[in-house]
């Protein structure tokens, strides 16, 4: 008899590692930029080897901050494989698709505008505000709404304690590692390294056991971009479809999740044309 593979995706951005504080940590010009890929890198492989105690037959690790290149390859566990680089269709969720039972996100950050949040933002600096069907959502909720259409449910996010809270707001009772705790935007109270990846690797392990249904935005689904300055929802307006709401904010509605996140992600680009 055969058994069916359990396979996860894992998702792994930067701002949310524990002990990177401020943007010239997650800038590859920074002197001190080589120290937090390593310690991403490190994160990454704790939530590999929780999967693999809870099971997980197959494990791909996607790189999903800036430019996409951070996580050192030769320094992650040789049983996952990994996705580098960009331009890719799907971004952050590279990876996502029908054969995926599960996924985790690590080293998240909060939405645009959360207090006490560690490097807070939403894609990007131009970008004041994301709703799907009127719910204010970061990069986690509309990340976790494209696994939903594929019918896999979000059940780790590590990050600071803001985006923990988020994800438990949004998607319920799942496993969560606040990895540090933000006192200002580019200040935190941070976990060492080696208790991080303890908590990381034994939530990872407990994630595989838990029941918990993906988050689905129902269609009509209607997205909605808040953006810094007039000029940005210029640009982003020129998405075919799209309506103006308001000066700053621009408005597109659709029946499918991943044509949405495209969507999103045009708009983005368009609106740093600007």
């Amino acid at each position: 008899m055969f058994r069916v593979l359990l396979t996860i995706t894992i998702s792994v951005d930067m701002e949310g590692i524990s002990g990177v504080v401020a943007d010239d940590h997650t800038s590859s010009s920074h002197k001190e930029y080589e120290r937090f890929r390593k310690l991403m890198t490190a994160e990454a492989n704790a939530a590999i080897e929780g999967a693999l105690a809870g099971g997980a037959d197959q494990i791909v690790v996607n790189d999903s901050h800036g430019r996409k290149t951070n996580i050192l390859i030769e320094g992650l566990s040789p049983v996952a494989e990994l996705i580098s680089g960009s331009p890719k269709p799907f971004g952050m969720m590279q990876g996502i698709g029908p054969e995926v039972d599960a996924v985790f996100f690590v080293g998240y950050h909060a939405a645009s505008g959360t207090g006490a949040a560690v490097l807070e933002h939403t894609w990007s600096g131009h970008v004041v505000e994301l709703r799907l069907n009127g719910r204010v959502v970061g990069e986690m909720g509309l990340n976790a709404a494209l696994a939903g259409a594929y019918d896999a449910p979000v059940i780790l996010v590590t990050g600071d304690r803001a985006v923990t809270e988020e994800a438990r707001a949004l998607v319920g009772e799942i496993e969560t590692v606040a990895v540090k705790d933000g006192v200002t935007r580019s200040a935190a109270r941070c976990l060492h390294p080696e208790v991080v990846h303890q908590l990381i690797r034994q939530a990872a392990e407990r994630a595989l056991r838990l029941a918990v249904s993906p988050f689905v935005v129902p269609s009509p689904i209607t997205l909605q971009v808040v953006f810094q300055r007039a000029l940005h929802a210029d640009m982003a307006e020129l998405v075919p479809g799209s309506q103006r709401v308001d000066g700053r904010t621009v408005e597109w509605i659709g029946e499918d999740m991943p044509i949405v996140y495209r969507v999103f992600r045009a708009m983005g680009a368009l609106s740093k044309a600007g």
